[in-house]
């Protein structure tokens, strides 16, 4: 299928467009400069034959997700989130100039860098999961890189409720080789378990250079016959000298078929990997995880908001009791400035009667300003 063109950039305030930095099925991604702060960003777009009740559903939530969850150092950072100009939605997120998906296609990671994007990214899931959502789309290429080296976890385009209600709609959104089993048979949309299984598969294929369940020959790799090999399970050494015995092991508890079997939590799995961290001679990656009293904090999200929701707009009634205080004050200052009656020479007025009307002039277009602004 040929790939299709990308879509006009729009016109957005306070940014200059650089260039595109790819697309999806639903939206484009370019990189533009933002004037004030001075930063390069990354903006998402919808796509305007794309925009509909159900994709500004999943767009809104993702908004959403991500305004909640982006403190979390290992998560990616949204700075805005409003409708262009052109009517198309757009998300303003923090630039990330690699992807560990791409990294690994050029070679199998070193074992310490990938247990410290293990623990990373275990941490910033078991924060997502408290707040009670789930990613669905864990996967190399939705592992960032940030310009100062961390990995970073994006895309949570798909993301839902970790219990969803019995009149929401399960949707099975599926990433072969990452997906687990259970999902892959549509037994489950997605759990904790799920998504143990598809980190475990996530940084096996980091440490390997290929997702589990590919073969040397290629026409053995397609769709169909991948997703029969991992409904199997049957897990795989990766057979790399500098990969030690308990990694190996934990990866295999990560990805076992039965989802009881699994790390019951991120946070279980993220000690694991400290653990084999440290018997490396590795000091272990800090464990950075939300408290429950931040996770409840928050109103659950709502995945049903489907409306265009854009930039703020001034709702200030012109004939209100504040529009009529700073009216006052406008006349109160031009009064203080009007000028003192003079006895003699009528030209003496001239001057001080422009004066006060200059004044005047400036003080009701700065109110005026004010006003329309929103800041009176």
């Amino acid at each position: 299928m040929a790939k299709r063109a990308t879509s006009q950039p729009p016109v957005l305030p306070g940014y200059s467009f650089i260039r595109p930095l790819g697309n999806g099925g639903f939206a484009d991604v370019f990189l533009y400069e933002q004037d004030m702060p001075r930063r390069v960003v990354a903006v998402k777009v919808l796509l305007d034959d794309a925009i509909n009740p159900e994709v500004l559903r999943t767009f809104n939530a993702e908004a959403d997700i991500m305004a909640r969850l982006s403190a979390h150092p290992a998560i990616v950072t949204i700075y805005q989130a409003s409708i262009a100009a052109d009517g198309r939605p757009y998300l303003v997120m923090e630039f990330c100039p690699d992807t560990l998906g791409a990294r690994y296609r050029k070679g199998p990671l070193e074992v310490p860098a990938v247990l410290d994007a293990g623990v990373r990214i275990a941490a910033a899931l078991e924060t997502a999961h408290r707040s009670g959502l789930l990613h669905r789309d864990i996967k190399p290429s939705n592992l960032l890189v940030t310009t100062m080296g961390s990995p970073v976890l994006a895309d949570f385009g798909i993301a839902a409720s970790v219990n969803r209600r019995g009149d929401e709609p399960e949707v099975f959104a599926m990433s072969v080789p990452w997906s687990s089993p259970e999902v892959l048979q549509e037994q489950v949309s997605g759990s904790v378990p799920s998504e143990v299984w598809s980190l475990g598969a996530t940084l096996y294929t980091l440490l390997a250079g290929r997702s589990p369940f590919e073969v040397a020959e290629r026409d053995r790799n397609r769709r169909e016959q991948l997703t029969q090999r991992v409904v199997k399970a049957r897990y795989q050494r990766i057979e790399r000298a500098d990969v030690p015995e308990r990694l190996e092991a934990v990866l295999a508890q990560a990805m076992a078929k039965d989802p009881s079997q699994r790390f019951a939590t991120m946070v279980e799995f993220a000690e694991a990997l400290r653990w084999a961290q440290y018997e490396l001679g590795i000091p272990p990656t800090p464990l950075e995880v939300a408290s429950d009293h931040w996770a409840g904090a928050s109103a659950p999200i709502d995945f049903s908001d489907d409306r265009q929701r854009g930039p703020v707009i001034t709702t200030v009634n012109e004939h209100s009791r504040r529009a009529a205080r700073v009216q006052q004050q406008i006349d109160e200052r031009s009064a203080r400035v009007a000028p003192s009656p003079r006895r003699s020479g009528s030209g003496a007025w001239k001057p001080a009667l422009l004066g006060a009307g200059i004044a005047t002039v400036v003080l009701g277009t700065a109110a005026i300003g004010l006003l329309a602004s929103g800041v009176l």
